[in-house]
């Protein structure tokens, strides 16, 4: 027989559908006046821009975790912040995947935001697909958190024990599938992903970096989604702590992009919040380890993974180069 999930365990509020248009409403204006305000001409986006910005977003989803304590209570702000900061924590990955291919595209900088602007809306959409059918499982197959606790410590020791590897664009099957559908030329025409080479219409190389982030998110989701939903079962949460986490991403890897190196121990940080919410998976049905205590080990192993490669880094930087 099939155990229902616990649902006494974590948070179940009622979340009326205004909530839901007004949490959507939200998201669409600061899409808009990123896209047609901040970013309405094309320019380079300079670390001190990405840097105010990063603040900003942060800021920004830090903020709904207010409103979300103040409308639903405590309980439930601590479920919201332990998903963004699992999220957040997640998608710096994410950022790096982002630079190799617009690296290996040769996209200019000034046309990357518009690329990853409709990378971040398709990803949101994603994410709500994938969040919707998890729940939906969950609540109906109490198993399938013991497949995603497995899943998780999986991609943990994946992480571990495997080198550092990212997505190679030259050796993407998807993007050989995409070449084969879609007509593409090798012309840029500015930050346009269509245009017209002899009256025909094709797609630019912009369009396949957008196809490509766009699977690449989507194998990241695989791991996010799950290790989200460690910590929340309720869907308004968990899609709004994965939305506020995501809309950050693009300023993240404009401050980001180029400091992979600086950052030797994340991969292990990683590794260790993605097992920590694995065990939790799969020692649910025994013990719930409270969302306090998931907050504060995710935050204390994020923050000491970036501190221990930053110093690293420093150590690095100060070794003298022996002259001839």
């Amino acid at each position: 027989m099939l155990l229902a999930v616990d649902r006494s365990k974590f948070v179940d509020i009622d979340v009326a559908w205004e909530w839901w248009i007004a949490l959507l409403g939200v998201i669409s204006v600061l899409l808009l006046v990123d896209l047609l305000v901040v970013h309405k001409e094309s320019h380079e986006v300079r670390t001190k821009e990405a840097a105010i910005e990063s603040v900003v977003w942060i800021s920004i989803g830090l903020a709904f975790g207010l409103v979300v304590w103040w409308s639903f209570g405590g309980a439930a702000a601590g479920e919201y912040y332990s998903g963004y900061l699992i999220e957040k924590s997640l998608s710096v990955d994410n950022v790096f995947v982002w630079a190799l291919i617009l690296s290996y595209f040769a996209v200019p900088p000034k046309y990357q935001h518009r690329v990853l602007f409709w990378g971040i809306f398709g990803a949101l959409v994603m994410r709500a697909v994938f969040i919707f059918a998890g729940v939906a499982l969950i609540e109906k197959f109490d198993w399938v958190l013991y497949v995603f606790g497995a899943f998780l410590l999986f991609t943990a020791l994946k992480l571990v024990f495997s080198e550092d590897e990212h997505v190679d664009p030259s050796k993407s099957r998807f993007l050989k599938l995409v070449h084969k559908v879609v007509p593409l030329t090798d012309q840029m025409d500015g930050q346009k992903l269509f245009t017209k080479v002899s009256g025909k219409r094709l797609a630019t190389p912009l369009f396949a970096v957008l196809l490509l982030v766009e699977a690449t998110d989507v194998l990241f989701a695989v791991d996010s989604v799950p290790a989200v939903l460690a910590v929340s079962h309720e869907q308004f949460i968990v899609f709004a702590s994965n939305a506020f986490a995501i809309l950050g991403l693009r300023a993240l890897y404009f401050l980001l992009a180029d400091m992979h190196a600086r950052f030797s121990y994340l991969q292990e940080g990683l590794a260790i919040i993605l097992a920590f919410v694995g065990v939790k998976m799969l020692i649910h049905t025994w013990y719930h380890i409270p969302t306090w205590l998931s907050l504060t080990v995710i935050a204390i192993v994020l923050v000491a993974s970036i501190g221990f490669s930053l110093k690293q880094s420093e150590q690095a930087d100060t070794i003298e180069i022996p002259s001839e």
